[in-house]
């Protein structure tokens, strides 16, 4: 490999790990950018994470369960990520079409918006979601083959409630119901199909373990429908921020993050959890220093490099996300290890 190559192919990672970072492409032109970094952008992958971490969940909770087979756990998570991948192109479709996406809105300002910016054509998108949405099916044919039709149902309500979020006629972020819709989603949904597709059952532990994860994903949409709210009121997108008011919802979005750690406590309190999740605790400091940010308004100006502004309150609770979602993760492997060590002594 010449010079020259090894420098062309550092600077394609770099532009990859930036767009993975911030949603963004790298400053310059869009039209030089390559195509990886072209479709992680489109695809929002920055925040496909969210689901990995759902899906982690529910592997850590099913390791040592009878029936357990690694093959459908592992398809399952596949799955669920495409599913968030194809939620993305989707949205960006119908909340074109419906004329809520726009140059001013948010969407189009903290980050290139796909059509809009002319990343892609509507056509490629389109085929884009049509293609995600097709390997979804096959996975969803395999795993239906494997365990039954509870997969389907987990998999066809995923599907819908994830469609109606923005599709019409229900578009439930419209209807101030597009919070609850995240919360059963990311939360049982997610968690809990992801286990019955690894060992062929489910019982209410697993659907309380799924919760506190869940409240967290919701904190990060809360957020930035805080953001919006001054974009979304004047277009009648009543979501829940509207419907409270920015100090209201500021609040809430505090008790949302707050309920995780109560909940992961409770889980860890009757068994759904392993006590190592207690590990959670670690992210407290995070959650101190975003704090006293949503117990007021927004700065009237970005900070200096921050690439997804309008967005502040989103972005500040999904640093506090990331790092309580990856500590769960880190405290139920640790009880997975725990538990295989007793079962060896």
């Amino acid at each position: 490999m010449t010079e020259a190559e090894r420098g062309s192919s550092s600077s394609r990672l770099a532009s990859w790990a930036y767009a993975l970072r911030t949603t963004n492409p790298p400053p310059g032109p869009l039209d030089r950018i390559d195509s990886v970094t072209r479709w992680i952008v489109v695809g929002r992958a920055a925040v496909l994470p969210m689901t990995l971490v759902a899906g982690l969940v529910a592997a850590l909770l099913a390791v040592g369960q009878p029936g357990l087979d690694w093959r459908w756990l592992v398809l399952a998570i596949a799955g669920i990520t495409l599913a968030h991948l194809a939620n993305n192109l989707m949205n960006d479709l119908y909340d074109t079409r419906a004329g809520s996406d726009s140059a001013g809105y948010p969407r189009a300002l903290y980050a290139p918006h796909p059509i809009l910016s002319g990343l892609v054509t509507r056509k490629a998108l389109i085929l884009a979601t049509l293609g995600v949405n097709a390997a979804d099916l096959v996975i969803l044919v395999v795993l239906a083959l494997a365990r039954g039709w509870p997969v389907v149902a987990f998999a066809l309500a995923g599907f819908l409630l994830s469609a109606a979020y923005t599709a019409p006629p229900l578009r439930l972020k419209k209807r101030g119901l597009g919070e609850p819709d995240v919360l059963v989603v990311w939360g049982p949904l997610m968690v809990c199909g992801t286990y019955y597709s690894a060992v062929g059952h489910v019982g209410w532990p697993v659907l309380l373990a799924s919760l506190p994860y869940g409240l967290l994903c919701v904190a990060v949409l809360m957020g930035k429908h805080i953001d919006k709210i001054p974009y979304d009121e004047p277009l009648g997108i009543r979501t829940v921020p509207v419907l409270l008011g920015q100090r209201r919802a500021r609040a809430a979005t505090l008790g949302l993050m707050v309920g995780f750690y109560l909940l992961v406590g409770v889980s860890v309190l009757v068994g759904a959890m392993p006590w190592p999740a207690l590990l959670v605790v670690l992210a407290v400091p995070r959650l101190v220093k975003v704090w006293p940010y949503f117990r007021r308004p927004p700065p009237d100006e970005p900070p200096k490099n921050f690439p997804v502004w309008p967005l502040w309150y989103a972005a500040l609770a999904w640093v506090h996300t990331r790092q309580a979602g990856l500590l769960l993760v880190l405290g139920l492997a640790i009880g997975v290890l725990a538990r295989q060590w007793h079962l060896l002594a």
